[in-house]
């Protein structure tokens, strides 16, 4: 290893259900793998989920779950998935086609024979919460020389709103309504209009928050507090001529195509947009709920709902979602509203529960706070 690389880094740390900043060992890169430095890195809502329901989640995960099976939570788990970092340091079998001081940002994925890890939910693979990380070389993007690492970090959530939307296969004419305007909400806002699809509706009780929907490309926002967003939503989509009325089923309504995002994440939101959306809307799930939740599926039957459920992305659209920020076409520096060290992490938790405050932290590991 590269002898300018100290043997210990500091990082905020997931232990016993609290944020801790301590000294870990700076992880060695084993085959294709690259060792970076965290620059920025985002707090992500799943984080603070996880920081309060993920030892519970992991007592009853399925097999299947590759992220909750990765995690012990008696043990040290280092978060952070959505970063931008510099390249220091190459492991066995790298190809070596970026520069050390060059400015990555990947899918925060490692891989290995037969396994695989998400780096910030795994205890092996350290996340942007701390100094140092092992990315796979593979995977690694460059970062346009005109972005900043903020501005790069943004690249995962993005991502999400841009995975949610390209699942949703809105046809021509349809129109969308987001339920929740929080970073996944406005990174799906961003995807739409970034693809031309509206008028875009949006819907949150925070007036903060239905700003930033505005300047992210919302047309219409509406305070669920002074109006029914499905009945905002149904004023700007009537036809002008009724559909012809089916021979069997229930009558459709005179209205455009519906596809509504729920971008909460909180048990009970799916019954009510369930209860609220018109017949046959694509209702897609993007807010990650980690807890039980209930539904009337009657609900869904009598409209003919199709209710989808999305995560994540590829690796195209990680990398079309770093495209999108570096063309500039929309600003998304109203997004990030603080910055903090690695000893802010803890209060920036509690001050992410404020969403007339913040919507976006960036965590620089260089801050002294």
């Amino acid at each position: 290893m590269n002898q300018a690389i100290p043997a210990t880094m500091r990082a905020a740390i997931m232990r016993q259900r609290e944020i801790v900043v301590d000294r870990l060992a700076v992880p060695e890169p084993g085959p294709g793998q690259v060792l970076v430095r965290t620059l920025a890195c985002g707090i992500c809502g799943s984080d603070l989920h996880m920081l309060r329901h993920g030892p519970r989640l992991a007592a009853v995960a399925d097999p299947g779950d590759r992220i909750l099976q990765a995690m012990d939570f008696d043990r040290d788990v280092v978060m952070g998935h959505e970063f931008c970092a510099e390249v220091l340091d190459f492991g066995p079998d790298c190809r070596r086609q970026f520069k050390p001081g060059q400015m990555v940002c990947s899918v925060p994925v490692v891989l290995g024979p037969g396994w695989r890890r998400t780096v910030g939910y795994a205890n092996d693979y350290a996340g942007g919460y701390g100094e140092y990380m092992l990315l796979q070389e593979s995977l690694l993007l460059p970062i346009p020389d005109n972005l900043t690492a903020d501005l790069a970090a943004l690249t995962e959530p993005m991502a999400v709103g841009l995975h949610a939307v390209e699942m949703a296969q809105i046809d021509p004419g349809a129109v969308p309504l987001v339920i929740g305007c929080g970073p996944v909400g406005l990174a799906v806002i961003v995807a739409l209009k970034m693809k031309g699809l509206g008028p875009i509706l949006a819907a949150d009780y925070s007036a903060r928050r239905r700003e930033l929907a505005v300047a992210m490309g919302a047309d219409l926002v509406i305070d669920p507090a002074a109006g029914s967003p499905y009945d905002g939503w149904r004023q700007a989509a009537v036809l002008p001529a009724p559909p012809p009325a089916p021979a069997l089923g229930p009558m459709p309504e005179n209205l455009k195509p519906a596809v509504i995002f729920e971008c909460v994440g909180i048990p009970g939101v799916i019954d009510q947009v369930m209860a609220g959306a018109p017949q046959q809307a694509r209702i897609v799930v993007v807010g990650v709920c980690m807890e039980t939740d209930n539904f009337r599926p009657y609900r869904g039957i009598v409209k003919e709902l199709n209710l989808q459920f999305v995560i994540g992305y590829s690796p195209d659209q990680f990398a079309a979602s770093l495209a999108m920020i570096d063309s500039g076409r929309l600003d998304l520096s109203p997004l990030i509203t603080g910055r903090v060290g690695l000893a802010g992490v803890a209060q920036a938790f509690v001050d992410l529960a404020d969403p007339e405050h913040h919507c976006k932290i960036m965590i620089d590991p260089a801050l002294e706070s």
